[in-house]
């Protein structure tokens, strides 16, 4: 099947070959041989909680600290 990149680099997928995969938001992207690999990724919620954390530089440890100051108690 022949699909074409737009002047945005954004390319439609063929929609037999979206029915085959199962529809999919996501697709990992790799390289190989000069070859484009797209394999649909499954995220679940948790994870795209973890990857923005992740993105914003916040680790285990800031939300382990913010748990702590939110259950203080106020006097």
């Amino acid at each position: 099947m022949l699909a074409k990149l737009t002047s945005k680099n954004q390319l439609t997928l063929p929609k037999a070959v979206v029915l085959s995969v199962g529809s999919s938001e996501y697709f990992n992207v790799e390289v190989d041989a000069g070859r484009i690999i797209l394999t649909p990724v499954r995220i679940q919620k948790a994870d795209a909680v973890r990857i923005k954390l992740e993105a914003l530089g916040i680790n285990e440890q800031d939300v382990n600290d913010a748990i702590s100051w939110a259950r203080q108690e106020t006097v």
